[in-house]
């Protein structure tokens, strides 16, 4: 899609899963108003805050009256099927979505540099944005960026990886309509982010990583799902695929995709079926699948655990 000079900026719907959300939530709105790209809307999801954030949020509102701000219930069923609902949620005249988590902290260009990359995405074509991030301590002192990924992003290896933190994420209007079409038949993912990436990849739609980070990570006691930036959080992650709760991931994953593969490309269609083959029968037969499938993570050692839990039947 190509934008003119004259063209205004479109309108983006910033998607706000909240609970209990009190301690940082204000600077999470204040970095909203602070962007340079100004036409947005919020529609936030409570999931049951029985904290001070519904204060907060009517604040925000009232300090801000040329703000669309909406506030919903969600279904008290986890972050994931709060931001399915979300997502689901926007007004089909908005052209795009960004994911916003409570509690970090948007570099004031985070929205324009989404807006800018998806100028080169074909029209109808299904797009998910996501960029880098600066890992923070609680009082956003920097701690590190997050990893460079350096192999391309592909459903091969959304199948088995995510790669993009959901609170850079930001979606154009076919991927919207795409997550509607299978959302509501969608059993809970393991995360929404990396469900995104496996349902936007399948369907042969295009991944934009944004090398720049554009947001503070803030790293806190109540993370839901931290940094894993660390050398040891990288060994947990081999750790994970071999003692059986990387296979527990996958059986999930698989099955809140399951809605969607219809809708795969034969390409994509093919790497899942073969997924599943690798996971069940002799072993031979599961390192076979496991090949010809074309899976892999981003790291070699990453690729040769994948072959280890297959062996091991702990795919």
């Amino acid at each position: 899609m190509t934008k003119t000079r004259n063209d205004p900026p479109p309108q983006i719907c910033i998607l706000l899963a909240l609970y209990q959300g009190q301690a940082y939530l204000r600077a999470q709105l204040d970095s909203y108003v602070a962007q340079t790209h100004q036409n947005w809307v919020l529609l936030v999801s409570d999931d049951g805050s029985t904290d001070q954030s519904a204060v907060i949020l009517a604040k925000f509102q009232v300090d801000h009256p040329d703000k669309s701000i909406t506030l919903r219930q969600g279904s008290e069923q986890g972050f994931a099927r709060n931001f399915l609902s979300l997502m689901q949620a926007v007004p089909p005249d908005i052209p795009y979505a960004a994911l916003s988590d409570q509690d970090d902290v948007w570099f004031p260009d985070k929205l324009s540099r989404a807006v800018e990359q998806f100028q080169a995405v074909p029209l109808g074509c299904p797009a998910l944005y996501c960029a880098r991030t600066i890992i923070s301590a609680e009082d956003l002192t920097p701690i590190a960026p997050s990893p460079v990924f350096r192999r391309e992003p592909a459903f091969g290896n959304a199948l088995v990886q995510s790669i993009g933190g959901g609170n850079t994420m930001v979606l154009n209007r076919a991927a919207l309509d795409l997550v509607a079409a299978v959302a509501a038949q969608t059993p809970a993912p393991v995360a929404h982010d990396w469900w995104l990436y496996q349902l936007i990849t399948g369907c042969g739609g295009q991944v934009i990583r944004d090398p720049e980070p554009v947001l503070f990570y803030r790293q806190h006691r109540h993370n839901l799902i931290g940094a894993n930036l660390s050398a040891v959080a990288r060994l947990q992650r081999i750790k994970a695929l071999l003692n059986g709760r990387f296979r527990s991931w996958n059986k999930q994953g698989l099955e809140a995709l399951h809605p969607a593969v219809t809708l795969f490309t034969p390409a994509a269609r093919d790497c899942y079926n073969r997924f599943v083959a690798a996971r069940q029968g002799a072993v031979v037969g599961r390192l076979r699948a496991l090949r010809a499938s074309g899976v892999y993570r981003q790291s070699s050692l990453g690729t040769v655990a994948l072959y280890l839990a297959c062996l091991l039947n702990r795919l």
